[in-house]
């Protein structure tokens, strides 16, 4: 019924047409957030190797271990939201008709993620890092913004996107 009568009111007044390119408005995405992500993943592998490897109470390490282990899950499910968020809600057929890898590499990302959850091999981490700022990399591409790997100044230190941001 409600239908019924906005289509009776459509047809009457000029209501101008619109279609939205993304599911919240425009230009308020940004890769950022599963790049930190991944580099808190690789960040918890160190930890746990460090505790590992490191003398002190067998308790304390695995609390330490423990809680890590939570962190670590929680920041590989953070990457692959924030990505797929991304690809499923920014990337329509332009941007795919630019960048056709993005499919394959969303894939990567989920599998890497997964595969971060799986193990604490710092490897696996490395790799979520790499295939998540070759998507910000597209990601920004697709907006005309030209990027830079910076090392991030807090540990692991490790070569992070980011765009080149215009001076104020």
């Amino acid at each position: 019924m409600l239908f019924k009568l906005l289509s009776a009111i459509d047809s009457r007044v000029a209501i101008p047409k619109i279609d939205a390119h993304c599911d919240i408005p425009c230009r308020i995405y940004d890769p950022m957030t599963a790049q930190i992500a991944a580099l808190s993943v690789v960040r918890l592998m160190d930890i746990m190797d460090e505790t590992i490897n490191g003398d002190g109470n067998a308790l304390d390490q695995q609390n330490t271990i423990a809680r890590c282990v939570g962190r670590k899950e929680e920041e590989a499910e953070k990457a692959k939201h924030e990505v797929r968020i991304i690809w499923g809600d920014y990337f329509k057929a332009p941007q795919i008709e630019a960048y056709p890898e993005v499919h394959e590499l969303v894939h990567t990302i989920m599998q890497q993620a997964s595969k971060c959850k799986q193990s604490i091999a710092r490897e696996n981490g490395e790799n979520l890092l790499d295939s998540v700022n070759r998507f910000a990399e597209i990601f920004w591409a697709t907006k005309g913004v030209e990027t830079q790997s910076v090392i991030a100044p807090y540990p692991p230190a490790l070569a992070v996107v980011q765009p080149i941001l215009a001076n104020a």
